[in-house]
């Protein structure tokens, strides 16, 4: 049984079919790189995948368990936690209140509380030295560079300590050095036994980092496998280059 699973999951937008009984197992302990065209249907399914979105049909399951209605706040709870294309923080507060509202989990009210045990500061401030920020603690969030908050938002997923990371586009518009910084981290914490699934469009970042990769075309798995099968799938080359 996968550790985490989508079967058959269908989602229509008005005339549009963004899902179409689309199928996908992570394998607990792997790196597993999801790609595909744009429009593809690889944050859809992200989204069915952490609650965000209902399935028209279909299931999710994570260890044995349908999590197929769950809300998004069950899901993270459960130990599944995801990152957005669009960086999700609080840019007119510091970095590290960033990090105090990741541990409450209660919104801009926690700001009003102290935290709740020495330990958990503590561990904000280890987190963001491991994701490379930390001599930013006490800025704004909007101070930071666009791959700075990508950092922040992974910093502040991995608070909650999840078994399943989702990572929507994490290198996208982010320069190498930070790109390789990240890839770094996510390697790190796999042989801690952390389970990744990354969108992204950077085929050398999902080629270097995967163990394995799957493709999406018109809201299906098209094929899956090595990167090295994948990149030389001649279905693959079709769906990306069109016919």
């Amino acid at each position: 049984m996968s550790f985490l699973e989508v079967h058959g999951a269908s989602v229509a937008f008005g005339g549009i079919q963004a899902l179409d009984a689309c199928s996908l197992a992570v394998e607990e302990g792997s790196i597993t790189g999801l790609i595909g065209p744009n429009g593809s249907g690889k944050t859809t399914l992200f989204n069915v995948m952490t609650g965000y979105l209902r399935p028209d049909a279909g299931t999710v399951t994570f260890k044995g368990a349908d999590i197929t209605h769950a809300a998004p706040d069950r899901i993270f709870a459960r130990g599944i936690g995801r990152t957005f294309q669009l960086v999700r923080i609080f840019p007119r507060l510091t970095v590290m209140e960033n990090m105090h509202i990741a541990v409450q989990r209660s919104g801009l009210r926690s700001l009003l509380r102290r935290w709740s045990a020495p330990h958990e500061r503590t561990r904000a401030q280890e987190l963001l030295e491991f994701v490379g920020i930390s001599y930013q603690s006490d800025a704004p969030a909007e101070n930071l560079s666009y791959g700075q908050k990508k950092l922040l938002e992974f910093a502040m997923i991995l608070i909650a300590e999840p078994q399943v990371v989702l990572l929507d586009e994490p290198a996208g518009g982010v320069n190498p050095t930070l790109a390789a910084q990240l890839t770094d981290r996510i390697r790190t914490l796999n042989t801690r036994g952390m389970t990744f699934l990354i969108v992204e469009h950077n085929m050398e970042f999902v080629m270097h980092l995967c163990d394995k990769v799957a493709v999406m075309h018109r809201g299906s798995l098209l094929t899956e496998g090595t990167p090295q099968e994948v990149r030389g799938n001649p279905a693959v080359l079709e769906a990306y280059l069109g016919d």
